[in-house]
């Protein structure tokens, strides 16, 4: 595989801090794109999504690029302040940074951008490919606009992947990192009916799809990551507590969750999204964690 110059940006999130060492890992040249600069260092450049500045002169020649910057929606009640800060962050810096490669003489092949299954909203047990149509509620709508806001760059040429990312697992941050603590202390347990499906990846995979979206010529517009076997929040529960040893026997009521939680309960943790990665799998993408067991096994190294 050819070397490639490829920018990201949330290089220092949680999938984006994994993401550039496994890039430059295969052999790739990783520039990541930040809002400041504590010493004008060799792969990193600047931007200020909140001003609107982009140091484009120094973007000429990519590849491609992986956009994954955006406000974390899983901390913190959402106030109206917050809603706006999660819609702006994703909405403003994705049009931000699409304006910019719109204006360079050498714009890059592909531009590899976040979004979520959130896109689909609560559907129960229908099962949801890339063809489904979006739902209701505020992160549905998020995601309609974050997605839409990359239209600039596919005007121009670009290949746009969005990438519709599920419960992302590692212990190293998301979900998973929140729900290993209560859990080994026994105290974890379903989350409202536990019918719900949590369709989720195994952050080692997810990392190899981003670089297999990354080279597949053939791959645009939306694309699922997650597992093949999405499972329900009872089944997630009772895996986890049996990997680590532990009971689940303290269930959170969804009246409970919606008045710790607040709206973020009922889009977030009780919402039901069964959802298939159907263009991954037709492109040839084999996962290594395609069973929840597997994953977590792996990931909690038992």
């Amino acid at each position: 595989m050819a070397q490639l110059r490829i920018l990201v940006t949330g290089s220092t999130g949680f999938i984006g801090s994994a993401l550039g060492p496994f890039l430059a890992a295969g052999g790739h040249r990783v520039t990541r794109l930040v809002r400041t600069l504590p010493r004008r260092g060799k792969g990193e450049v600047q931007w200020g999504p909140e001003t609107g500045f982009v140091d484009t002169a120094r973007l000429e020649g990519l590849d491609g690029v992986v956009h994954l910057a955006g406000e974390n929606i899983a901390t913190g009640r959402w106030t109206a302040e917050k809603k706006a800060m999660i819609r702006d962050s994703r909405v403003d810096g994705t049009r931000l940074l699409c304006d910019s490669l719109t204006r360079l003489k050498q714009p890059p092949k592909v531009l590899v951008c976040a979004s979520a299954i959130g896109y689909y909203g609560d559907r129960g047990d229908e099962l949801l490919t890339e063809e489904s149509a979006s739902g209701t509620g505020f992160l549905a709508g998020v995601c309609r606009e974050w997605e839409a806001a990359s239209k600039p760059a596919e005007q121009k040429g670009i290949r746009v992947v969005h990438l519709r990312f599920g419960m992302v697992l590692s212990p190293s941050g998301g979900a998973m990192a929140k729900l290993l603590p209560p859990f080994k202390k026994g105290l974890g347990g379903v989350l409202g009916t536990g019918r719900q499906y949590v369709s989720w990846i195994a952050l080692d995979d997810l990392l190899g799809v981003i670089a297999h979206v990354l080279t597949t010529e053939m791959l645009q517009d939306p694309v699922n990551a997650v597992a093949p076997n999405p499972v329900t929040n009872r089944e997630f529960t009772r895996t986890l507590g049996r990997l680590l040893g532990r009971f689940t026997l303290l269930p959170m009521p969804a009246p409970a969750a919606r008045l710790a939680f607040g709206e973020m309960a009922d889009e977030v943790l009780l919402a039901s999204q069964r959802v298939q990665p159907t263009r991954l799998l037709a492109t040839g993408y084999c996962f290594r964690y395609p069973d929840l067991d597997g994953a977590l096994r792996h990931l909690l190294e038992c």
